[in-house]
C-alpha cells in the first residue's frame, strides 16, 4: 500500500513540475498619471525665445501648450494632452523638444515683468480666444 501511494506521489510530482514550469510571468509597470491641475480653463502667454510655446501663468504648477498639445512635467516625467485639465498621456520619449528653448527662470521674469533685463510686455491670452485659433 506504502509502495501504491509512493508511486502515485511520484508520478503526481513528475507531471506537476513541467506544468508549472511551463507558467509564464508577467511583470505590469504602471506609471500614475497626473492629477488635474486646473480646473478653469487657463490663459496663456507666449514664452519670447520659444517659438510657438506658450505658458499658463496662473496656475503653481508648469503647464506649456506646444504643437497641438498641453505638456506638463510631473514626478520626473512628462505628460501630453489635448485637453488642459484631463486626458494625460506619459510621454515616452524623455523632454519634449520645446523644453530645450524654455528659459528656467521664466517664472521669475513673470512676476517681475522683464526678460533678460529688459521690460516685457507680455499680453495674456483668454482661453476662449486661444481655442479659437487653434
Amino acid at each position: 500500500m506504502k509502495k501504491i501511494i509512493l508511486f502515485s506521489a511520484s508520478v503526481f510530482l513528475l507531471i506537476l513540475i513541467p506544468i508549472s514550469a511551463k507558467a509564464k510571468v508577467r511583470v505590469d509597470i504602471g506609471i500614475a498619471l497626473p492629477p488635474p491641475i486646473v480646473a478653469a480653463p487657463p490663459d496663456v502667454i507666449v514664452m519670447p525665445g520659444a517659438p510657438g510655446v506658450y505658458f499658463a501663468p496662473d496656475i503653481s504648477a508648469d503647464l506649456f501648450f506646444w504643437n497641438g498639445w498641453w505638456w506638463r512635467p510631473w514626478k520626473g516625467h512628462w505628460y501630453r494632452s489635448r485637453n488642459y485639465n484631463r486626458g494625460w498621456d506619459y510621454y515616452r520619449h524623455g523632454t519634449p523638444g520645446f523644453y530645450r528653448h524654455v528659459n528656467p527662470r521664466w517664472r521669475g521674469y513673470y512676476r517681475s515683468r522683464r526678460w533678460n533685463d529688459r521690460p516685457w510686455h507680455y499680453r495674456r491670452i483668454p482661453y476662449r480666444h486661444f481655442h479659437r485659433r487653434r
